[in-house]
């Protein structure tokens, strides 16, 4: 599967400062032709509810000095794929997804098993907001400010066992709610794993917001994680269990096809996806659109200082 890059966005079309200001926004479209050609558009995007601010202390660690992606992009262009495979298909649908209440559960493998609402989850460990580079499979990334804590917080509360050497991350799968668990893409609901030493990384991010904001229901609302050196779909959005395992996990796309996406899926510019090369990435956002240059891509994505250790004597290009 392969699908077309658009250019244009939602939010390409009303500044941010300006469709933020609604009922302005609904009035002038009612005034004239402006507002029939929006009208859809209208009902997805200008009356969404406002962002709930998300207090987080910038990590100077971890925050790049590159060119933060415009919020628009961020929030507009994304892979989501229980509301649709089109890239615009998240914005456009995942209104019907409901945060409050959500709860997830933490089980298996570990000492003390425990269940959670989102609240206690906020509240267990100082909100960080850390400036990333996303890389995606398909050869487009992003920098974007997330805002939550390591991952290792969470895991050492419920106290993993000696026989735990993964953990399992499974998304919401409601049919209800998300229009896209009507194809057959991928079984649902979609899993992702991390090895141990991966998920206890002080990079891998349980993430509740992004720019400062709780997570847009697009991004992964209302937890998700973020491993930055790794292809964006290991980042599983919209958690509801956390499982830890003995047994390398099963994983969505791996299932899918486990030729083109590896069940490390570690960034690595010397690894082509059999469809296409990844030596190369395009930055969405950037200011010369379809015209900007290549940008080359990192091993890692970048962080090979932090986490090329854990790799160290395996062969990348078979265990990719």
């Amino acid at each position: 599967m392969r699908f077309i890059d658009k250019t244009l966005f939602p939010s390409d079309i009303t500044p941010k400062t300006v469709f933020e200001n609604r009922r302005s926004l609904i009035k002038a479209a009612a005034a004239g032709s402006f507002g029939a050609a929006l009208a859809p558009w209208f009902s997805r995007e200008a009356l969404a509810a406002t962002p709930e601010k998300l207090s987080a202390t910038l990590n100077s660690a971890y925050s790049l000095k590159e060119e933060t992606t415009p919020y628009k992009y961020v929030t507009t262009y994304n892979n989501f794929y229980e509301f649709g495979t089109d890239k615009a298909d998240p914005a456009a649908n995942a209104g019907s997804l409901q945060t409050r209440p959500w709860t997830i559960s933490i089980e298996g493998l570990v000492k003390k098993p425990i269940t959670l609402d989102i609240d206690a989850l906020l509240k267990l460990a100082p909100m960080e907001e850390r400036i990333y580079r996303m890389r995606c499979v398909e050869g487009w990334s992003m920098v974007i400010p997330w805002d939550g804590y390591p991952l290792s917080k969470l895991i050492n509360k419920v106290e993993p066992l000696g026989s735990a050497k993964y953990v399992e991350f499974i998304s919401l799968a409601d049919r209800k709610q998300m229009p896209g668990l009507s194809s057959n893409v991928i079984d649902w609901p979609y899993r992702e794993g991390l090895r141990m030493d991966e998920a206890m990384n002080p990079l891998t991010l349980l993430t509740f917001g992004l720019y400062g904001e709780v997570l847009p229901k697009q991004n992964g609302a209302p937890v998700r994680i973020v491993v930055p050196w790794k292809y964006g779909f290991k980042s599983a959005k919209s958690i509801v269990k956390i499982r830890f395992t003995e047994e390398m996990p099963k994983t969505s796309w791996n299932m899918f096809d486990a030729r083109e996406y590896g069940f490390y899926s570690n960034v690595n510019p010397q690894v082509d996806h059999p469809r296409w090369s990844q030596a190369t990435e395009r930055r969405i956002g950037d200011a010369k659109g379809v015209f900007a240059p290549k940008i080359k891509t990192q091993m890692f994505n970048g962080y090979g200082d932090q986490v090329a250790s854990m790799y160290a004597g395996m062969d990348l290009k078979k265990y990719y």
